[in-house]
Protein backbone atom coordinates (compact mmCIF):
# COMPACT_ATOMS: atom_id res chain seq x y z
CA UNK A 1 0.00 0.00 0.00
CA UNK A 2 1.08 3.10 -0.32
CA UNK A 3 2.39 4.92 -3.82
CA UNK A 4 6.05 5.87 -3.05
CA UNK A 5 8.96 6.57 -4.89
CA UNK A 6 7.48 9.40 -6.95
CA UNK A 7 11.03 11.62 -6.84
CA UNK A 8 9.62 14.64 -7.93
CA UNK A 9 6.45 15.57 -5.88
CA UNK A 10 7.46 17.89 -3.76
CA UNK A 11 5.55 16.45 -1.03
CA UNK A 12 8.29 13.43 -0.61
CA UNK A 13 11.32 12.88 1.14
CA UNK A 14 12.61 14.83 4.29
CA UNK A 15 10.59 17.75 3.59
CA UNK A 16 7.50 15.98 4.30
CA UNK A 17 8.55 16.12 8.20
CA UNK A 18 9.37 19.65 8.23
CA UNK A 19 6.26 21.51 10.13
CA UNK A 20 3.54 23.31 9.04
CA UNK A 21 3.36 27.11 9.65
CA UNK A 22 0.69 27.85 12.55
CA UNK A 23 -0.52 31.07 11.81
CA UNK A 24 -2.70 31.00 8.52
CA UNK A 25 -3.21 34.47 6.45
CA UNK A 26 -6.34 32.94 4.57
CA UNK A 27 -9.81 32.30 6.01
CA UNK A 28 -13.05 29.83 5.61
CA UNK A 29 -14.50 31.69 3.26
CA UNK A 30 -11.03 32.37 1.07
CA UNK A 31 -10.83 28.51 0.39
CA UNK A 32 -14.16 27.60 -0.32
CA UNK A 33 -14.05 30.66 -2.78
CA UNK A 34 -11.47 28.78 -4.55
CA UNK A 35 -13.72 25.33 -4.93
CA UNK A 36 -16.10 25.58 -8.19
CA UNK A 37 -19.29 25.12 -6.87
CA UNK A 38 -20.77 22.56 -8.41
CA UNK A 39 -18.40 20.77 -5.72
CA UNK A 40 -20.53 21.52 -3.20
CA UNK A 41 -23.63 19.40 -4.93
CA UNK A 42 -24.89 16.60 -2.80
CA UNK A 43 -26.43 14.09 -5.35
CA UNK A 44 -28.55 10.66 -4.04
CA UNK A 45 -28.40 9.45 -7.56
CA UNK A 46 -24.90 9.25 -7.69
CA UNK A 47 -24.47 9.50 -3.82
CA UNK A 48 -26.35 5.94 -4.32
CA UNK A 49 -24.53 4.43 -7.23
CA UNK A 50 -21.90 4.23 -4.58
CA UNK A 51 -23.26 2.74 -2.09
CA UNK A 52 -25.33 0.00 -5.01
CA UNK A 53 -21.53 -0.74 -6.68
CA UNK A 54 -19.89 -1.86 -3.45
CA UNK A 55 -22.66 -4.00 -2.28
CA UNK A 56 -22.77 -5.71 -5.60
CA UNK A 57 -18.84 -6.24 -5.08
CA UNK A 58 -19.30 -7.31 -1.33
CA UNK A 59 -21.78 -9.77 -2.55
CA UNK A 60 -19.87 -10.95 -5.30
CA UNK A 61 -16.79 -11.50 -2.74
CA UNK A 62 -19.18 -13.06 -0.60
CA UNK A 63 -20.17 -15.50 -3.34
CA UNK A 64 -17.29 -16.49 -4.51
CA UNK A 65 -16.11 -17.18 -0.79
CA UNK A 66 -18.97 -19.27 0.00
CA UNK A 67 -18.97 -21.29 -3.02
CA UNK A 68 -15.21 -22.21 -3.51
CA UNK A 69 -13.06 -21.84 -0.80
CA UNK A 70 -14.96 -24.76 1.19
CA UNK A 71 -13.81 -27.15 -1.84
CA UNK A 72 -10.44 -25.99 -2.06
CA UNK A 73 -7.71 -28.61 -0.52
CA UNK A 74 -6.84 -27.24 3.12
CA UNK A 75 -3.20 -25.53 1.58
CA UNK A 76 -5.62 -23.79 -0.57
CA UNK A 77 -7.78 -22.92 1.60
CA UNK A 78 -5.36 -21.37 4.27
CA UNK A 79 -4.69 -18.77 1.34
CA UNK A 80 -7.89 -18.08 -0.01
CA UNK A 81 -9.67 -17.27 3.30
CA UNK A 82 -7.37 -14.33 4.11
CA UNK A 83 -7.25 -13.01 0.19
CA UNK A 84 -11.10 -12.94 0.58
CA UNK A 85 -10.71 -10.88 3.91
CA UNK A 86 -8.41 -8.53 2.65
CA UNK A 87 -10.80 -8.33 -0.65
CA UNK A 88 -13.96 -7.70 1.86
CA UNK A 89 -12.87 -5.75 4.37
CA UNK A 90 -11.57 -3.08 1.37
CA UNK A 91 -14.57 -2.86 -0.04
CA UNK A 92 -16.32 -2.83 3.15
CA UNK A 93 -14.26 0.46 4.52
CA UNK A 94 -15.66 1.59 1.16
CA UNK A 95 -19.09 1.49 2.23
CA UNK A 96 -18.59 2.45 6.45
CA UNK A 97 -16.83 5.64 4.62
CA UNK A 98 -20.19 6.65 2.81
CA UNK A 99 -22.01 5.83 6.60
CA UNK A 100 -19.20 8.10 7.56
CA UNK A 101 -20.50 10.76 5.19
CA UNK A 102 -24.05 10.30 5.92
CA UNK A 103 -22.95 11.34 9.35
CA UNK A 104 -21.69 14.74 7.92
CA UNK A 105 -24.38 15.70 5.64
CA UNK A 106 -22.49 14.73 2.35
CA UNK A 107 -24.87 12.29 1.05
CA UNK A 108 -27.75 14.24 -0.07
CA UNK A 109 -29.82 17.15 0.52
CA UNK A 110 -32.03 15.62 2.82
CA UNK A 111 -31.02 14.42 6.30
CA UNK A 112 -33.44 11.79 7.01
CA UNK A 113 -31.94 10.04 3.79
CA UNK A 114 -28.89 10.69 4.92
CA UNK A 115 -29.23 9.48 8.15
CA UNK A 116 -31.55 6.33 7.44
CA UNK A 117 -28.61 5.19 5.22
CA UNK A 118 -25.72 5.71 7.26
CA UNK A 119 -27.75 3.63 10.26
CA UNK A 120 -28.13 0.92 8.38
CA UNK A 121 -24.62 0.90 6.76
CA UNK A 122 -22.83 1.52 9.83
CA UNK A 123 -24.89 -0.48 12.16
CA UNK A 124 -24.53 -3.42 9.52
CA UNK A 125 -20.53 -2.96 10.08
CA UNK A 126 -20.65 -3.01 14.15
CA UNK A 127 -20.61 1.11 14.51
CA UNK A 128 -23.17 2.60 16.33
CA UNK A 129 -23.96 4.99 14.09
CA UNK A 130 -25.80 8.40 15.75
CA UNK A 131 -23.60 7.77 18.82
CA UNK A 132 -20.19 8.06 16.83
CA UNK A 133 -21.56 10.89 14.37
CA UNK A 134 -22.08 13.21 17.62
CA UNK A 135 -18.98 12.29 19.12
CA UNK A 136 -17.20 12.54 15.56
CA UNK A 137 -18.91 15.77 15.11
CA UNK A 138 -17.41 17.27 18.41
CA UNK A 139 -13.66 15.90 17.45
CA UNK A 140 -14.04 18.03 13.86
CA UNK A 141 -15.36 21.07 15.72
CA UNK A 142 -12.63 20.88 18.33
CA UNK A 143 -10.09 19.03 16.26
CA UNK A 144 -6.05 19.17 17.78
CA UNK A 145 -7.20 21.06 20.66
CA UNK A 146 -5.60 19.51 23.74
CA UNK A 147 -8.18 20.93 26.00
CA UNK A 148 -11.60 20.05 24.08
CA UNK A 149 -10.65 17.68 21.42
CA UNK A 150 -12.80 14.05 20.87
CA UNK A 151 -10.37 11.59 20.31
CA UNK A 152 -6.66 11.22 19.38
CA UNK A 153 -5.31 13.40 22.23
CA UNK A 154 -1.68 13.12 22.63
CA UNK A 155 0.37 12.80 26.06
CA UNK A 156 2.59 15.09 27.91
CA UNK A 157 6.38 14.07 28.57
CA UNK A 158 5.27 14.00 31.96
CA UNK A 159 2.14 11.90 31.67
CA UNK A 160 3.85 9.16 29.44
CA UNK A 161 3.01 6.00 31.11
CA UNK A 162 5.62 3.70 32.39
CA UNK A 163 4.84 0.82 29.94
CA UNK A 164 5.26 3.00 26.89
CA UNK A 165 8.77 3.17 28.31
CA UNK A 166 9.36 -0.56 28.71
CA UNK A 167 7.14 -0.86 25.12
CA UNK A 168 9.84 1.47 23.38
CA UNK A 169 11.52 -0.90 21.01
CA UNK A 170 10.98 -2.69 17.73
CA UNK A 171 9.09 -5.58 19.55
CA UNK A 172 7.08 -3.24 21.69
CA UNK A 173 6.32 -1.54 18.70
CA UNK A 174 4.83 -3.87 16.99
CA UNK A 175 2.58 -4.85 19.98
CA UNK A 176 1.38 -1.40 20.49
CA UNK A 177 0.38 -1.03 16.51
CA UNK A 178 -0.86 -4.50 16.68
CA UNK A 179 -3.15 -3.54 19.77
CA UNK A 180 -4.30 -0.34 18.41
CA UNK A 181 -5.40 -1.49 15.24
CA UNK A 182 -7.43 -4.36 16.29
CA UNK A 183 -8.51 -3.56 19.92
CA UNK A 184 -8.53 0.14 19.44
CA UNK A 185 -11.59 1.04 18.02
CA UNK A 186 -14.21 -1.39 19.82
CA UNK A 187 -12.06 -0.14 22.90
CA UNK A 188 -12.95 3.91 22.21
CA UNK A 189 -16.50 3.11 21.63
CA UNK A 190 -16.70 0.65 24.38
CA UNK A 191 -14.01 2.65 27.25
CA UNK A 192 -13.41 6.13 25.45
CA UNK A 193 -10.13 5.10 25.28
CA UNK A 194 -7.92 7.75 24.04
CA UNK A 195 -10.86 10.22 24.27
CA UNK A 196 -11.96 13.32 26.04
CA UNK A 197 -11.24 13.28 29.73
CA UNK A 198 -15.15 13.30 31.70
CA UNK A 199 -15.30 13.95 34.78
CA UNK A 200 -17.07 10.25 34.61
CA UNK A 201 -16.92 7.14 32.82
CA UNK A 202 -18.00 7.70 29.08
CA UNK A 203 -18.92 5.38 26.52
CA UNK A 204 -20.65 5.29 23.05
CA UNK A 205 -23.58 3.06 24.45
CA UNK A 206 -24.69 5.00 26.89
CA UNK A 207 -27.46 7.08 26.27
CA UNK A 208 -26.70 9.05 29.24
CA UNK A 209 -23.21 9.22 29.24
CA UNK A 210 -21.15 12.81 29.03
CA UNK A 211 -19.89 12.99 25.28
CA UNK A 212 -23.83 13.36 24.34
CA UNK A 213 -26.24 16.24 25.51
CA UNK A 214 -30.05 15.76 26.40
CA UNK A 215 -31.77 16.18 22.70
CA UNK A 216 -29.03 13.56 21.14
CA UNK A 217 -29.65 10.93 23.55
CA UNK A 218 -33.02 9.29 22.08
CA UNK A 219 -30.66 8.57 19.20
CA UNK A 220 -28.19 6.91 20.95
CA UNK A 221 -30.61 4.47 22.40
CA UNK A 222 -31.55 4.07 18.68
CA UNK A 223 -27.87 3.15 17.39
CA UNK A 224 -27.79 0.48 20.55
CA UNK A 225 -31.22 -0.72 19.00
CA UNK A 226 -29.81 -0.79 15.36
CA UNK A 227 -26.73 -2.70 17.11
CA UNK A 228 -28.98 -5.46 18.76
CA UNK A 229 -30.61 -6.23 15.58
CA UNK A 230 -27.23 -6.99 14.20
CA UNK A 231 -26.40 -8.95 16.85
CA UNK A 232 -29.67 -10.80 16.74
CA UNK A 233 -29.28 -11.70 12.56
CA UNK A 234 -25.48 -12.95 13.61
CA UNK A 235 -27.29 -14.84 16.50
CA UNK A 236 -29.76 -16.61 13.94
CA UNK A 237 -27.03 -17.23 10.92
CA UNK A 238 -24.70 -19.25 13.61
CA UNK A 239 -27.72 -21.41 14.30
CA UNK A 240 -28.13 -22.06 11.06
CA UNK A 241 -24.74 -22.07 9.24
CA UNK A 242 -22.18 -22.37 12.52
CA UNK A 243 -19.85 -20.15 14.26
CA UNK A 244 -17.21 -20.70 12.15
CA UNK A 245 -18.66 -19.80 8.77
CA UNK A 246 -20.00 -16.49 10.14
CA UNK A 247 -16.93 -15.52 11.75
CA UNK A 248 -15.20 -16.75 8.30
CA UNK A 249 -17.80 -14.74 6.25
CA UNK A 250 -18.68 -11.73 8.41
CA UNK A 251 -16.67 -11.21 11.45
CA UNK A 252 -13.53 -10.54 10.19
CA UNK A 253 -13.98 -8.52 7.60
CA UNK A 254 -15.94 -6.42 9.89
CA UNK A 255 -12.55 -6.35 12.45
CA UNK A 256 -10.77 -5.38 8.95
CA UNK A 257 -13.04 -2.49 8.54
CA UNK A 258 -12.24 -1.09 12.27
CA UNK A 259 -8.87 -1.99 11.25
CA UNK A 260 -8.43 -0.15 8.35
CA UNK A 261 -10.09 2.74 9.90
CA UNK A 262 -7.83 2.72 12.91
CA UNK A 263 -5.20 2.79 10.34
CA UNK A 264 -6.41 5.66 8.61
CA UNK A 265 -7.50 7.94 11.18
CA UNK A 266 -3.97 6.98 12.91
CA UNK A 267 -1.85 8.43 10.44
CA UNK A 268 -4.48 11.64 9.19
CA UNK A 269 -3.80 13.11 12.88
CA UNK A 270 -0.33 11.38 13.66
CA UNK A 271 2.54 13.19 12.01
CA UNK A 272 5.99 15.16 13.31
CA UNK A 273 5.04 17.79 11.17
CA UNK A 274 1.82 18.44 12.82
CA UNK A 275 0.99 20.85 16.05
CA UNK A 276 -1.56 20.38 18.57
CA UNK A 277 -3.03 23.66 20.22
CA UNK A 278 -3.85 24.58 24.17
CA UNK A 279 -6.80 26.98 24.78
CA UNK A 280 -4.27 29.71 24.47
CA UNK A 281 -3.23 28.67 20.90
CA UNK A 282 -6.29 26.96 19.31
CA UNK A 283 -9.03 28.05 16.90
CA UNK A 284 -11.06 26.38 14.60
CA UNK A 285 -9.09 26.88 11.46
CA UNK A 286 -6.12 26.05 12.85
CA UNK A 287 -7.25 23.01 14.50
CA UNK A 288 -8.96 21.56 11.09
CA UNK A 289 -5.73 22.46 9.11
CA UNK A 290 -3.43 20.68 11.27
CA UNK A 291 -4.21 16.97 9.59
CA UNK A 292 -2.39 15.44 6.81
CA UNK A 293 -3.53 13.74 3.64
CA UNK A 294 -2.11 9.71 3.09
CA UNK A 295 -1.26 7.92 -0.21
CA UNK A 296 -3.08 4.37 0.07
CA UNK A 297 -2.18 3.94 -3.35
CA UNK A 298 -5.03 1.80 -5.15
CA UNK A 299 -7.17 1.77 -1.81
CA UNK A 300 -7.30 5.20 -2.37
CA UNK A 301 -10.22 4.72 -4.91
CA UNK A 302 -11.78 1.43 -3.09
CA UNK A 303 -11.73 3.69 0.31
CA UNK A 304 -13.76 6.53 -2.10
CA UNK A 305 -10.62 8.86 -1.77
CA UNK A 306 -10.94 9.52 2.37
CA UNK A 307 -7.48 8.82 2.82
CA UNK A 308 -5.92 11.80 0.31
CA UNK A 309 -8.60 13.88 0.89
CA UNK A 310 -8.62 14.35 4.72
CA UNK A 311 -7.11 17.91 4.88
CA UNK A 312 -10.51 18.88 2.93
CA UNK A 313 -12.21 16.85 4.78
CA UNK A 314 -11.79 18.76 7.69
CA UNK A 315 -12.21 22.09 6.66
CA UNK A 316 -15.39 21.11 4.67
CA UNK A 317 -16.93 18.21 5.56
CA UNK A 318 -20.30 18.10 3.75
CA UNK A 319 -18.52 17.70 0.23
CA UNK A 320 -19.64 14.23 -1.14
CA UNK A 321 -16.37 12.04 -1.76
CA UNK A 322 -16.93 12.63 -5.88
CA UNK A 323 -16.22 16.07 -5.82
CA UNK A 324 -13.61 15.85 -3.16
CA UNK A 325 -10.70 15.51 -5.29
CA UNK A 326 -11.16 18.14 -7.30
CA UNK A 327 -11.88 20.53 -4.06
CA UNK A 328 -8.76 19.22 -2.79
CA UNK A 329 -6.89 20.84 -5.84
CA UNK A 330 -8.73 23.79 -6.10
CA UNK A 331 -7.67 25.03 -2.59
CA UNK A 332 -4.08 23.60 -2.90
CA UNK A 333 -2.93 27.11 -4.03
CA UNK A 334 -4.15 28.49 -1.43
CA UNK A 335 -3.39 26.60 1.38
CA UNK A 336 0.46 26.83 0.10
CA UNK A 337 2.76 24.98 2.55
CA UNK A 338 -0.10 24.94 5.62
CA UNK A 339 -1.21 21.79 2.93
CA UNK A 340 0.27 18.23 3.32
CA UNK A 341 0.16 14.98 1.77
CA UNK A 342 2.81 12.20 3.02
CA UNK A 343 3.01 9.42 0.11
CA UNK A 344 5.55 7.09 2.60
CA UNK A 345 4.38 3.79 1.83
CA UNK A 346 1.74 3.01 4.86
CA UNK A 347 3.46 0.24 6.64
CA UNK A 348 6.75 2.40 6.75
CA UNK A 349 4.46 5.41 7.57
CA UNK A 350 2.71 3.65 10.75
CA UNK A 351 6.46 1.85 12.17
CA UNK A 352 8.09 5.79 11.81
CA UNK A 353 5.00 7.53 13.76
CA UNK A 354 4.96 4.74 16.19
CA UNK A 355 8.53 5.69 16.98
CA UNK A 356 8.86 9.06 16.34
CA UNK A 357 5.37 10.43 17.68
CA UNK A 358 5.52 9.43 21.32
CA UNK A 359 4.41 12.69 23.11
CA UNK A 360 4.10 16.43 22.66
CA UNK A 361 5.75 19.41 24.43
CA UNK A 362 5.97 22.79 23.27
CA UNK A 363 9.03 24.41 21.80
CA UNK A 364 11.03 26.63 24.70
CA UNK A 365 12.43 28.94 22.36
CA UNK A 366 9.00 29.90 20.87
CA UNK A 367 6.82 32.70 21.49
CA UNK A 368 3.94 30.34 20.82
CA UNK A 369 3.64 28.49 24.03
CA UNK A 370 0.82 26.68 23.49
CA UNK A 371 1.51 24.96 20.26
CA UNK A 372 2.47 21.03 20.96
CA UNK A 373 4.91 19.14 18.66
CA UNK A 374 5.55 15.97 18.70
CA UNK A 375 8.51 13.96 20.01
CA UNK A 376 10.22 10.58 20.42
CA UNK A 377 10.95 9.10 23.58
Amino acid sequence: MGAGGRMTDPFDGKKILERVPVDPPFSLSDLKKAIPAHCFKRSVIRSSYYVVHDLIVAYVFYFLANTYIPFLPPSLAYLAWPVYWFCQASILTGLWVIGHECGHHAFSEYQWIDDTIGFILHSALMTPYFSWKYSHRNHHANTNSLDNDEVYIPKRKSKVRWYSKILNNPPGRVFTLVFRFTLGFPLYLLTNISGKKYGRFANHFDPMSPIFTERERIQVLVSDIGLLAVFYAIKLAVTAKGAAWVTCIYGVPVLGVHMFFVIITYLHHTHLSLPHYDSTEWNWIKGALSTIDRDFGFLNRVFHDVTHTHVLHHLISYIPHYHAKEARDAIIPVLGEFYKIDRTPIFKAMWREAKECIYIEPDQASEHKGVFWYHKM
